[in-house]
C-alpha cells in the first residue's frame, strides 16, 4: 500500500510549530517563565553588543511577530525577576539569567534530539529552503501596507 506524504503548507506549518512550542512551553513552565520572556532573554543572553532597550524589542519583534508594548512589558518582567539588568542606556543578562538560558537549552536538547533525530539531511536542507522561504515572503507581506 502506497501512502501519499501530506503537503507542506500553512496548516502544517502551524501544527508543527505549536506542537512544538508546547514541547519548549512545559520546560519553561518547570522554570517559571515564558515562550516570550525566553525569547528576549535568549536575544539578550546571545547578543554581540550590549542593547538597549529599543534595540532588544526590535529583536524580539523581528522574530515574534508581537506588540511593541507587550515585549516592552516581557523586558520589565525580566528586569524585575533580575535576569536583565539596566547597566546605563544598555541591559544585560545577569548571571541569573544566564543560567536559565542554560538550564533551558539543557532540558530541551534531549527532546529536540527525539523530535529531530533520524530524519535525512536531504528533508531538512530541503525543509529548510522552504521554510526560509516562506518567512521572507511572510515577512515581505507584513512590512506591506495593509490592503
Amino acid at each position: 500500500m502506497t501512502t501519499t506524504a501530506p503537503t507542506a503548507d500553512a496548516r502544517a506549518l502551524g501544527l508543527a510549530h505549536y506542537a512544538a512550542r508546547g514541547v519548549v512551553e512545559r520546560v519553561l513552565a518547570r522554570h517559571g517563565t515564558t515562550f516570550q520572556q525566553q525569547i528576549a532573554l535568549r536575544a539578550a543572553v546571545t547578543a554581540d553588543a550590549p542593547q538597549t532597550p529599543d534595540d532588544l524589542v526590535t529583536q524580539v519583534r523581528g522574530s515574534l511577530k508581537a506588540d511593541p508594548a507587550d515585549i516592552r512589558a516581557t523586558v520589565d518582567e525580566l528586569l524585575a525577576k533580575q535576569l536583565l539588568v539596566a547597566d546605563g542606556p544598555h541591559l544585560r543578562p545577569t548571571d541569573a539569567g544566564r543560567e536559565l538560558i542554560a538550564a533551558i537549552g539543557a532540558e530541551t536538547a534531549p527532546v529536540t534530539a527525539r523530535i529531530w533525530g533520524g530524519i535525512p539531511a536531504e528533508d531538512l536542507a530541503a525543509a529548510g529552503r522552504v521554510l526560509a522561504l516562506v518567512a521572507e515572503r511572510a515577512n515581505a507581506e507584513l512590512a506591506a501596507p495593509a490592503a
